[in-house]
């Protein structure tokens, strides 16, 4: 690939701002060069701090990584990864799977074609995505797929790792990154599983028209309802970063004492491991905040903060590899590039120049949509107020998680093996219930049928490969509380359905 050789001196002239008069957007002016600079300090970032924090994905839940924990750096980490643990990469991978829908079938491509291309890429996925994934291939499209109802996983992280696409599209335009973010966030997510997506999109946006990594994340908040739980954890972490402003720990176990709470995801609740949105997207916030500018030390932050720490640093690395431009990574961060940049990611069609090149380009055309011009020399971009939605979406409403208990024996047992001669019947004092588990055997699928109080309320076929599976097997949020019993039945298969943990919700003020 031709390679980006701009200057500091290049980065310097990135825009110039003109006030278009009260009530009225401003514009910026930025070099061509200085765009594409940008826009290649967006996705190169975000590959080298989820590399960087890789090893250490959830394995800190519940503490940080303690300065003196090394994490190692060095020209061979980027091919390795590239080459032995591809699906690291799910950040990029699935960023990319929607980036390609836009290119392939333009800027208003339907969201259907974005579930269909999320819902059968060969990746694997996991929470709130492989749910979603699920609901899509039997039927439940967007927003339903994305809905808590239908999604348990739906205030999980995953729209929030991969919606850099947008952000890095619409430069200087949150508003029309903030539309994007509601159409391709329900695939997978909703409420704050969506604001997730939203907030980085938006912090994207800014960085191409900023030059104070404080005002990026003070923006972008505006792009939040001021009311939802993720707005409110993030506008703390500003808070806390003014009155802490060297010590980003204390922040941190600010963040422990007051949000440290996950609702939603079944592996999760009551549990050490957090994936709830808004608690990781404290950890992007407190490694830019405390990151000052460094490109170094935000992604050792963010880090080092723990639970999903290669993703929060994916984010936070590729939105200050936006505001800084390529060039302006310290190149000890750019070890190995050369190796990889142009290599495809697994499952994909696209490597980090494709990226790059398709993103320049569909960031111009909207651009120019936007009221602005592209020429071959300078953008100047309409810039665009923040926007935030319309109406306020909020997931598990009512309820809060109350017991969690194994199925078949303790924590280490094998669970509940289920046959068609050997259904589960448990009892529980609640108003929902989640049972998850796993499925058994190489190929195949299990019907079920699920009974609460001796009613029918599903029928269900699950698969037992990974690609296809539910996740998690089965709940319903919609009973009364009290005293209930469930019984799970399966009709027949080759797949064997291994029931291991129910989780209880009761209603709030039970």
């Amino acid at each position: 690939m031709t390679k980006l050789r701009c200057g500091l001196a290049a980065v310097l002239l990135a825009a110039l701002f003109t006030c278009c008069g009260p009530g009225q957007p401003g514009t910026a002016r930025i070099g061509s060069e200085v765009m594409r600079d940008k826009i290649r300090g967006g996705w190169v970032g975000q590959t080298v701090a989820c590399t960087y924090g890789g090893p250490t994905e959830f394995d800190w839940n519940g503490t940080w990584i303690q300065d003196y924990v090394p994490i190692e750096w060095d020209e061979t980490r980027l091919s390795w990864y590239y080459e032995n643990s591809p699906g690291l990469y799910d950040d990029l991978y699935m960023d990319l799977a929607f980036l390609a829908v836009l290119d392939s079938l333009g800027l208003d491509a339907p969201v259907e074609a974005m579930a269909h291309k999320f819902a059968t890429a060969g990746f694997q996925l996991w929470h709130a995505n492989q749910a979603a994934r699920w609901n899509i291939l039997n039927g439940i499209m967007p927003p339903q797929s994305g809905y808590w109802k239908n999604n348990p996983h739906a205030d999980d992280i995953d729209f929030q790792i991969e919606s850099d696409f947008i952000g890095l599209i619409c430069p200087g335009m949150p508003a029309t990154a903030l539309g994007y973010a509601d159409k391709v966030g329900h695939i997978m997510n909703y409420g704050d599983g969506v604001y997730g997506g939203v907030f980085v999109s938006a912090m994207y946006s800014h960085a191409f028209v900023e030059t104070d990594i404080v005002a990026v994340v003070e923006k972008a908040l505006l792009s939040l309802p001021p009311q939802s739980k993720y707005a409110r954890c993030i506008g703390d972490v500003v808070g806390w970063w003014r009155q802490y402003p060297d010590d980003w720990h204390r922040t941190w176990f600010e963040v422990q004492k007051k949000w440290s709470e996950d609702v939603g995801c079944p592996g999760c609740t009551l549990d050490p491991g957090d994936i709830d949105a808004a608690y990781n997207g404290a950890y992007i916030a407190i490694g830019l905040l405390y990151g000052g500018g460094d490109f170094g030390k935000t992604v050792d932050i963010s880090t080092r903060c723990g639970a999903d720490s290669d993703c929060n640093p994916a984010n936070a690395g590729g939105i200050l590899g936006t505001l800084l431009g390529f060039s302006r990574i310290p190149d000890r961060w750019k070890l190995g590039l050369d190796k990889v940049e142009n290599l495809k990611f697994s499952y994909s069609n696209y490597s980090l120049e494709d990226a790059c090149r398709v993103s320049y380009r569909l960031a111009a055309e909207l651009v120019r949509r936007g009221g602005g011009e592209v020429t071959d020399d300078a953008w100047k971009i309409r810039l665009e107020p923040p926007k935030a939605p319309d109406k306020i979406e909020v997931g598990f409403e009512g309820l809060a998680p109350e017991s969690k208990s194994f199925i078949g024996g303790g924590r280490w047992e094998p669970g509940h093996k289920l046959t068609p001669d050997n259904p589960y019947t448990g009892t529980f004092q609640g108003a929902a219930f989640v049972i998850d588990g796993r499925l058994e055997g190489y190929r195949g699928q299990a019907q079920c049928e699920v009974y609460v109080d001796g009613s029918l309320v599903e029928q269900v076929v699950l698969a037992v490969n990974l690609h296809d599976r539910r996740t998690p097997l089965f709940w319903s949020y919609d009973l009364e509380q009290g005293p209930h019993q469930v019984e799970v039945r399966m009709l027949g298969g080759d797949g064997v359905p291994v029931l291991t943990e129910l989780l209880v919700y009761r209603k709030t003020g039970s």
